[in-house]
């Protein structure tokens, strides 16, 4: 799935040519994309409208609307497994999995492509209520370290299903969680409780740093679905600590790289540089 990084770049790419269009046109070809809503509704809500700014919540795509200088709604996407949005030219052919289509003018479309059919792309008429229980944003002013810190001391949780928690911190996934944790030197298995106020300074930073490197490389592709709306891969694939690399030597400390199982999903750890903690008896 899409992680910040990921949603960054493709908001980052589609802004200069999205922004300051009219929607003429919206051809829907798969209505759960709308995420509930009719064909019918989505294009009298939409149609009519321009795009006033571009910009990411988490792990969604955002687009203002306006009418009339006045704000009309918003259009939230969520990329899901296989979601990409592109805009090109009218007669630009999306393939068999384009999704939803935004005629804009000047001759210009905002395609919605979905393989899996699990993206969603919905117009909404409260941006509070649909981001209701997010936390808050990794790379916003509010995220301090001194936030943090108190944060993970109230929480007895392990480190890594916690920082995946939208409602904990908005947007991290499963590959960057993995990397911060390794750079800040952290076991995936330690409960959040027993963070220090040093630890948890590092592990702050290390998330900060962690997402800035990736979106300068946008994103990550390690398989043939996530590409930019230019049809280029991301590159930080290449700058993996611990991610993907079971068996392979830590750059660290050249230590193989361990594969475990944490709240269901694959975890890549060094033995070496983030020590296991300790159980009680």
């Amino acid at each position: 799935m899409p992680e910040l990084p990921e949603v960054e770049t493709v908001v980052r790419l589609v802004r200069p040519k999205l922004v300051g269009r009219t929607i003429e046109g919206a051809d829907v070809r798969w209505e759960r994309t709308l995420g509930g809503a009719s064909a019918g509704a989505f294009r009298r809500a939409v149609v009519g409208a321009r795009v006033a700014s571009a910009w990411r919540r988490a792990k969604y795509l955002v687009f203002d609307l306006e009418r009339d200088g006045a704000t009309a709604g918003w259009l939230v996407g969520h990329l899901r497994m296989t979601g990409r949005m592109h805009v090109e030219r009218d007669g630009w052919d999306p393939g068999p999995y384009g999704r939803v289509a935004l005629r804009l003018d000047r001759g210009k479309v905002l395609h919605f492509v979905d393989v899996r059919k699990f993206g969603r792309l919905r117009f909404v008429t409260d941006l509070a209520e649909a981001f209701a229980g997010l936390g808050p944003e990794p790379l916003g002013d509010e995220f301090t370290a001194e936030a943090f810190a108190a944060a993970l001391r109230r929480r007895r949780r392990m480190l890594k299903p916690l920082l995946l928690d939208q409602s904990f911190v908005a947007g991290l996934g499963n590959i960057y969680v993995d990397e911060a944790l390794h750079e800040a030197r952290l076991h995936p298995l330690r409960l959040a409780s027993t963070v220090g106020p040093e630890p948890a300074r590092r592990l702050h930073a290390a998330i900060r740093r962690t997402l800035a490197a990736a979106i300068e490389r946008e994103g990550s592709s390690f398989d043939a679905f996530y590409r930019t709306p230019e049809g280029q891969p991301g590159s930080y694939q290449h700058q993996f600590r611990v991610y993907g690399r079971a068996g392979r030597p830590c750059p660290e400390c050249g230590r193989p790289i361990r594969r475990l199982v944490v709240g269901q999903r694959g975890t890549h750890v060094c033995p070496g540089c983030q020590p296991r903690p300790r159980t009680r008896r």
